[in-house]
């Protein structure tokens, strides 16, 4: 287990440390030295003068500090490894998905399980087809690895946790009451509490984003803990396709 600060305390080290590298490679194109002669010559090229640290983007998009510091983790502090990774805040009921190179490609709204909690039930993967009680319903913080494959009807979806049937996937056909659709065009987060514990979005987004960023291979997918939860439990889709 790894409590909130852990990414906050990543992204302030991390954050350090590209600046740090920035500083190390400019001096190793000769930008900066003890012996630097006044700038009488041409500058030098753009690629050669102008060496940022590499830095997560979220392009404007509005984000909690804890989502920021999981991206900034991810993509700074080398977490992700180089793969697409998206971050999922559920206080905010909100998906961020981001390309290998740390740029937000897209974000929305997304449903969330009907019961809160940071922990899947054991087992609760093979409750699908005979009803998984609304207690259990629960989206489970965390770092996995995903993988996209398809579910048993043959949709394609993004897994995040394989053996507890919690993947990311647009939204489906839902009986009228449930009102999926409206949840997630509502501007608050409250009414976002309706999935079986998976993560859904509408399917314009799922379609524009989701799948191009996330479809194509291994990501990794962190769920932000419910508010006021202490810790974030580092756990690893395991689960065969």
């Amino acid at each position: 287990m790894q409590s909130i600060g852990w990414w906050l305390d990543q992204s302030e080290q991390v954050k350090r440390k590209g600046m740090a590298m920035a500083a190390v490679a400019a001096m190793s194109l000769g930008v900066a030295g003890v012996h630097a002669e006044p700038a009488v010559h041409a500058p030098l090229a753009p690629s050669a003068t102008h060496i940022a640290p590499l830095a997560v983007d979220f392009h404007g998009e509005t984000a909690s500090p804890e989502a920021r510091a999981a991206a900034r983790a991810a993509f700074e502090g080398f977490d992700a490894k180089g793969r697409p990774f998206a971050v999922v805040d559920k206080k905010e009921a909100k998906l961020f998905v981001f390309n290998a190179d740390g740029q937000l490609v897209g974000a929305a709204s997304a449903l969330l399980g009907l019961a809160r909690g940071d922990t899947v039930a054991p087992g609760v993967g093979q409750m699908v087809n005979t009803g998984i009680p609304p207690a259990l319903r629960t989206t489970p913080s965390g770092r996995y690895d995903s993988q996209p494959g398809p579910n048993l009807k043959g949709e394609t979806v993004i897994w995040v946790d394989y053996d507890a049937a919690f993947a990311i996937h647009r939204l489906r056909p839902s009986p009228a009451y449930e009102r999926r659709a409206e949840r997630l065009a509502s501007p608050s987060p409250d009414d976002n509490r309706i999935s079986l514990g998976c993560v859904v979005v509408a399917g314009e987004f799922f379609d524009r984003v989701v799948a191009p960023v996330l479809g194509r291979g291994p990501g990794v997918v962190y769920v932000l803990p419910e508010p006021g939860s202490a810790a974030v439990a580092q756990n690893t889709a395991t689960g065969r396709l």
